[in-house]
């Protein structure tokens, strides 16, 4: 019986128009700030940070920039992996180039590289959409994975061709290197993902994300009322490129600490956070949030269940997850094609209206 409006009085626009209308979802989002904030650090430990949380909040980081190009804006992209390669390798530079200035300065940074990058792969789109414009970024991935490999400056002509996070600090304790402990790492990702959660946010609820679904629902509509699609589609190019780049980055010098570009950017990288959008949800930065938890939960889950109570050997478990995640795209795809977002929406309205079945 919580979980109604009756009551709940609305006396402004801004109250008419918030994101959380109903006082049980704003009682649950401050609790779930509350809790990740200041309970999960105390308790947090290697494997906890290793395997589920950390992993999460950068692909959730990923899969919110992925959404706003591709859910919002309605341009289809696969260069995701090559675009967290390029924040990745922005803050490797920065972190050697400028070792005095802050970790969370380079990771911004890091993002409006990757930004510009963006926005340039993104011109294309000005004259093709759909399938081609698939194609011509995953060219980009391609291209960005070949240059990154070629080219030794971008890696300090290190012999292996691998870079490696040097140890860095903020406020006196270390985000970086192999001393790092799990709950920095974890307070470092949560920073930058509720920051980019409420940039989000805010950006698509206002004027910028309307032009962008005008652009998604009817480009031709929308310029005939005034949309400038050179603009709309450029700036979803750099925003999405943007929350990528900070991905990537995080993804390199917090989690990973050391990378080889073909193995942790690869085209996998890409389709993984594409499948994170679609399972979540397309358009919804909830669904964002749902489809890197589920795809972060679902091999350990598996592992869980088949190896360790089951016996299976690992290799058996590996294919397996390849064939749930299959036939779990197929599934939204045809069944819901927006995703566990949509189904969240449905439970949520049936909760408002029960007993009741109408």
């Amino acid at each position: 019986m919580l979980y109604r409006e009756a009551g709940d009085f609305k006396t402004t626009y801004a109250a008419d128009s918030q994101t959380f209308p109903i006082a049980f979802d704003r009682w649950r989002y401050w609790a779930v700030l509350a809790v990740a904030w200041l309970v999960i650090p105390f308790v947090i430990d290697d494997y906890w940070a290793n395997a589920i949380l950390v992993p999460f909040l950068i692909y959730s980081i990923a899969a919110i920039g992925l959404n706003i190009l591709t859910g919002y804006c309605g341009q289809v992209s696969l260069g995701t992996g090559g675009f967290m390669a390029v924040g990745a390798y922005s803050v490797y530079k920065l972190m050697t180039a400028f070792p005095d200035v802050s970790m969370l300065i380079h990771v911004v940074l890091a993002g409006f590289i990757t930004a510009a990058v963006g926005a340039a792969f993104g011109l294309p789109s000005l004259r093709i959409k759909g399938f081609y414009l698939a194609v011509a970024t995953l060219a980009a991935q391609f291209f960005l994975v070949w240059l990154f490999n070629k080219v030794p400056w971008f890696y300090n002509y290190s012999a292996s061709g691998q870079i490696s996070a040097p140890e860095r600090f903020v406020g006196g304790i270390a985000v970086t290197g192999a001393g790092t402990a799990p709950a920095a790492q974890y307070l470092i990702c949560l920073f930058f993902v509720t920051l980019c959660a409420l940039l989000a946010r805010n950006l698509t609820r206002g004027s910028v994300g309307r032009k962008w679904m005008a652009i998604r629902d009817m480009d031709i509509a929308a310029e005939i009322i005034g949309v400038n699609p050179l603009t709309a589609k450029l700036s979803a190019f750099a925003v999405s490129s943007f929350f990528i780049g900070i991905a990537g980055a995080l993804f390199f010098a917090v989690y990973l600490g050391a990378v080889e570009v073909g193995e942790a950017f690869g085209i996998q990288k890409s389709f993984l956070v594409l499948f994170m959008c679609i399972i979540g949800g397309l358009g919804s930065i909830f669904g964002s949030f749902a489809g890197a938890a589920f795809l972060v939960l679902l091999p350990v889950a598996l592992k869980v269940l088949g190896v360790d109570l089951l016996g299976w050997p690992s290799s058996t478990v590996a294919h397996l997850q390849l064939v749930a995640v299959g036939a779990l795209i197929m599934f939204f795809l045809i069944k819901e094609p927006h995703g566990l977002a949509q189904l969240w929406r449905i439970a949520k309205e049936k909760l408002r209206l029960w007993p009741f079945p109408y």
